[in-house]
């Protein structure tokens, strides 16, 4: 049922009093209206003083809210001076949005972000903890280089060590690791590659492949995809997903062509962007055209939009992966602060959103979006 405006403004403030803070995108599809019209609609309350803009989001103003939301940030007086550090393998591709978003967080709240970069080199993550911590940091935003994506030969430990509180960001540990008892943000990644699987099922096709790049988020991407086409009973290509260095041009270029030549392969996840990029040139060279003869949905969103053939894409939430991961560390020292009891530890894992353009198919929006 479509509300008026005044029910739907009322529905607003309900949504974020009972949540504290909530995303204007995560508002727009839970009340079914577009960005736009919810944007306005916000304008509106927090220029009655009702709610407070906050970098996308909705905050609920003043401490009335009965307890924090999931990674709501805490009150602003107890930050000022507050010093995080944050430790990242690289500030290029996904990892300069959730820089981004955790140095706006951290920066509404008077702190100050502090980066380290351990360049994915696994031993450099303690090392570059310790030089954060010695020049004052008070917590930890991390994102180890476990290259499977998960600590392995103890790579733990030293986070578990820091004596500072610690928040992984796009990083997860088993259970049973000590580092599964770590605060973590991180993005549903087998989530998007479901996304996917869904969409290409719904515009018909039966026999898929993967191509994924290998490093930290292979075996997620490549677990939803295996869970989405067997819940569907979809054909999936014999050597799928496939996962390769970044770079492999011609073996990627090679796998594809014998799917849909030799193997009836009529669909495609391609992990990263960039790389799906470089690989529809070279398919079309082999007489593959793309969405012709090979639908293909790429995977991060980062530059996916601008290619030739503008690309359908998983999008992940990066810079919202920053900032709760940013308000979730900074509740953690505000809890300290006032030696109060903390709360539970939380992991969160946000959901990308499929971004339909030409590459399946079709025509990209007027928009270009």
């Amino acid at each position: 049922m479509r509300l008026h405006v005044d029910q739907r403004r009322e529905r607003v403030l309900e949504l974020v009093r009972e949540r504290g803070s909530l995303r204007v995108a995560e508002l727009a599809a839970e009340l079914g209206v577009s960005a736009v019209t919810l944007r306005r609609d916000v304008e509106t309350l927090a220029a009655q003083g009702r709610v407070q803009r906050l970098h996308g989001a909705v905050v609920w103003p003043g401490d009335r809210a009965t307890g924090p939301a999931a990674g709501a940030a805490p009150r602003q007086e107890s930050l000022a001076g507050t010093v995080i550090g944050m430790i990242v393998p690289t500030t290029v591709n996904l990892f300069a949005d959730i820089v981004r978003g955790a140095r706006e967080a951290v920066g509404a709240r008077g702190g100050r972000l502090v980066l380290g970069l351990s360049g994915y080199v696994d031993t450099e993550d303690s090392v570059q903890a310790e030089h954060l911590i010695a020049g004052g940091a008070q917590g930890l935003l991390v994102a180890p280089s476990w290259f499977v994506g998960v600590p392995r030969d103890g790579q733990e430990k030293g986070l578990m060590d820091c004596g500072v509180p610690t928040v992984l960001v796009e990083r997860s540990a088993p259970p049973g690791n000590p580092a599964a008892d770590l605060d973590r943000v991180r993005t549903d990644r087998a989530h998007g590659a479901a996304l996917a699987v869904g969409h290409l099922a719904a515009l018909g096709h039966h026999r898929i492949t993967a191509l994924l790049q290998e490093g930290p988020h292979a075996v997620q991407i490549g677990a939803g995809f295996q869970a989405a086409v067997r819940a569907r009973g979809i054909e999936v290509d014999d050597s799928a997903p496939s996962v390769r260095e970044h770079g492999d041009y011609d073996a990627s270029v090679d796998h594809l062509v014998r799917a849909v030549r030799e193997r009836g392969v009529t669909a495609a996840l391609v992990h990263s962007d960039e790389d799906a990029i470089v690989l529809v040139p070279r398919l079309q060279a082999h007489g593959i055209r793309v969405p012709g003869d090979l639908a293909l949905i790429a995977y991060e969103d980062k530059v996916a939009g601008l290619a030739d053939v503008p690309l359908t894409a998983i999008a992940p939430p990066t810079r919202a992966v920053g900032e709760l991961a940013a308000n979730l560390l900074l509740r953690r020292l505000a809890e300290k602060t006032a030696g109060e009891r903390p709360g539970p530890r939380q992991h969160i894992d946000l959901l990308p959103e499929l971004r339909i353009r030409s590459s399946c198919g079709g025509q990209a929006p007027a928009d270009g979006s």
